[in-house]
């Protein structure tokens, strides 16, 4: 039986990268956000971490302490069979294109003792018209080709395979392939980092773009770091190309229907595409479901309506939920591994459910 003091945990809403680290970043987080933030917020916010126990953005209890200290006094209720936290979720609003960039293997022997591989997922929730992502590289693009077009200052973007989104897309980001977020695309970005290190990312190339001190685009700043030889070295040029390689990263479930509450598999479950690195589903509707028992601690990320656990202090009032611990559009919390198969109540909702499949070695 689970501790009956031990309940999900609505977490901070504003964990904010500054705009000198995400300059890329558009209007639809402070829009999300500004309901459940006190204060100013920036016009233009690139990441919110939403879920993070880094030590560069680390989350914080709804008005409470830092939820990698409340994991660290009952490890074991939170974590279950897991050996250390190493889920991150951010939501992620891209108003020009990131960096071409990839994430190497955890074993990748040119990783420092405090560095880690970065196996990530995208969940489309809106984008612009016309926009899409960068994944994975085009049909004959090998080593020489991309160092050559990176080394002359070329676009590289039409190396890569570009794909067009829609609401409801998913797409698998493994370590090893290129990729980058195209301007115009508002995403959920769960990624699992090894605890008690950074997860590594190699830029290849920038959009040939130069920066002034406060993270605005400026002929006369400077470019961004890249990581061109570390870059090459990790990248999986033995990847299936084309329609293959789509079939194993992406998933398409369309705008959620309102209704009845589905549970969708996107990455990890059953019926999803497989991964060992991600557990991923979308909820979405309005009425009761379960969330599974995995074994470790659960992630949820509310980007549309809201949802609340079963039995808790919650009113139906207008179609909305109510209660402290309503999961609100914007809105995270977490659920210790201890509560088990758990009762969720949605009311209009569209989330995304993130966890990391149990190591137990």
């Amino acid at each position: 039986m689970p501790s009956p003091d031990l309940k999900p945990l609505l977490l901070d809403p504003a964990n904010f990268t500054p705009r000198s680290r995400t300059p890329w970043g558009g209007p639809r987080l402070p829009a999300l956000k500004a309901p459940h933030v006190t204060g100013e917020i920036d016009a233009r916010i690139g990441e919110s971490w939403e879920i993070s126990v880094e030590p560069d953005f680390p989350s914080r209890v709804a008005g409470g302490p830092l939820l990698a200290d409340v994991i660290a006094r009952a490890p074991e209720a939170w974590l279950g069979e897991a050996r250390a936290m190493e889920l991150l979720v951010k939501l992620l609003d891209a108003a020009a294109p990131l960096s071409v960039q990839i994430h190497p293997h955890d074993g990748d022997p040119a990783l420092a003792p405090d560095e880690s591989g970065k196996p990530e997922a995208w969940y489309v929730v809106d984008h612009e018209e016309g926009a899409g992502v960068f994944l994975g590289l085009e049909e004959g693009v090998d080593e020489v080709t991309l160092r050559s077009a990176i080394e002359r200052g070329d676009d590289v973007s039409g190396l890569l395979r570009f794909h067009p989104v829609e609401k409801g897309d998913f797409f698998l980001v493994e370590p090893g392939v290129p990729h980058a977020v195209g301007a115009g695309v508002f995403l959920v970005e769960p990624q699992r980092v090894q605890p008690g290190r950074r997860g590594i990312t190699y830029r290849y190339w920038d959009w040939n773009r130069r920066y002034d001190d406060r993270g605005r685009e400026s002929p006369d700043g400077r470019p961004r770091e890249l990581h061109l030889e570390r870059a090459l070295a990790v990248t999986d040029f033995s990847r299936p190309r084309g329609e293959e390689f789509d079939r194993q990263v992406k998933r398409s479930l369309g705008a959620p229907s309102p209704g009845d509450v589905r549970f969708e598999p996107l990455a990890g479950f059953e019926g999803g595409i497989a991964s060992s690195d991600l557990l991923v589903a979308r909820i979405s509707g309005s009425g009761v479901t379960r969330l599974p028992s995995l074994g470790t601690l659960i992630g949820i990320t509310v980007v549309r309506g809201s949802v609340a656990s079963l039995g808790e202090d919650v009113t139906l009032v207008d179609g909305e939920l109510r209660g402290e611990r309503v999961i609100g559009a914007g809105r995270s919390a977490v659920f210790p591994a201890e509560l088990g198969e758990h009762s969720l109540f949605l009311s209009n909702a569209e989330a995304i459910v993130s966890a990391i499949p149990p190591r137990t070695k």
